[in-house]
C-alpha cells in the first residue's frame, strides 16, 4: 500500500469522525521538486481552536493552502466532517463549510464594506439566501456597522482584518481557517479579534484552525501543533505550553 492509500485508509477508519471536524493524514506537498510538507498529521476537533505555531518559512501557510485546495498534495489525505476532500476544489471546500482568511486579508479595496461582506454569501451551501447581513456579524464586529458604505481599502489594517473574518463568517462555515490574523495590527485591536474569535466558537460551535505568532492569542487555543522544516515536531495542550517550546517555535 502506498503512502496516499495508507493515509486515505487511516482517515476512513478513524473513530468518531463527527468529533474530528478536520483530519489531515500523511500529507506531503512539493513546490516543483522541493519537499515542503513532510508527512503532516493534524486534527481539529469540533468546537475547538487549534493553533499552528513555528518560525517563518517552516510550511504553516503551505499547510493552510493545501487544506483549502489551493495546493495539491503529492500524497496524503484531508478529511472534513467525515468526508474525504483531498481532490475537491477550493470553491467546493468553501461550500462544504470551510471559511478561509488568508495572510494579508485580501479584502477587495474598491468595494464597500457591505459589498465585501455580501461576497461571503457565495460560499453558502444553500443558494436561496437573502442579500442581507445577519445582526450577529455586527455583534461580533460592531465597528463594521458604521462603515458599511466605506471602501474596504480605506479601512485600517485592524478593521480590514475584522472585515475579512466577518466576510468568511457570512458563508456560515463549520471550520474557520485563519492565517496570522494579528500580523501588523495594533495591540488593542488584537485583543478585540481574540475576543471575537472566542465568541464565534462559543456562540456558533464552529472549529478554528489558526496560524499565529502572538503568544497571548496562541494561549487562547485548546491545543497547539508546532512545525519545523515542513513537519509537525511537537503538539500539546496550550495551557501546558512550556518556555522551551515558546523559545524554540515562537521567539524571533
Amino acid at each position: 500500500m502506498n503512502s496516499t492509500s495508507k493515509a486515505i485508509a487511516e482517515a476512513a477508519n478513524a473513530s468518531s469522525p463527527a468529533s474530528k471536524m478536520l483530519q489531515v493524514s500523511g500529507l506531503n506537498v512539493y513546490y516543483g521538486e522541493s519537499h515542503i510538507l513532510r508527512d503532516v498529521d493534524l486534527n481539529v476537533p469540533t468546537g475547538e481552536m487549534i493553533c499552528l505555531i513555528g518560525r517563518n518559512g517552516v510550511g504553516k501557510t503551505t499547510l493552510l493552502k493545501t487544506i483549502m485546495g489551493l495546493l495539491r498534495p503529492r500524497s496524503g489525505a484531508i478529511t472534513f466532517a467525515g468526508k474525504l476532500i483531498t481532490a475537491k476544489s477550493p470553491d467546493q471546500r468553501a461550500k462544504l463549510g470551510i471559511g478561509y482568511v488568508p495572510q494579508g486579508r485580501e479584502i477587495i479595496p474598491r468595494l464597500t464594506v457591505k459589498e465585501n461582506l455580501l461576497l461571503g454569501l457565495e460560499a453558502r451551501r444553500n443558494n436561496t439566501y437573502k442579500q442581507e447581513i445577519p445582526d450577529d456579524i455586527f455583534i461580533l464586529f460592531p465597528v463594521l456597522k458604521s462603515m458599511l458604505s466605506r471602501m474596504g481599502g480605506d479601512l485600517s489594517g485592524g478593521q480590514q482584518q475584522q472585515l475579512a473574518i466577518a466576510r468568511a463568517l457570512m458563508g456560515q462555515p463549520q471550520l474557520l481557517v485563519l492565517d496570522e490574523p494579528t500580523e501588523g495590527i495594533q495591540p488593542s485591536i488584537i485583543l478585540e479579534i481574540e475576543a471575537a474569535v472566542q465568541r464565534i466558537i462559543a456562540s456558533r460551535g464552529i472549529s478554528v484552525l489558526l496560524v499565529e505568532q502572538h503568544l497571548h492569542f496562541v494561549r487562547q487555543a485548546h491545543r497547539y501543533y508546532a512545525m519545523q522544516k515542513g513537519g509537525i515536531v511537537a503538539s500539546g495542550i496550550t495551557s501546558e505550553l512550556s518556555n522551551e517550546v515558546i523559545q524554540r517555535f515562537l521567539s524571533v
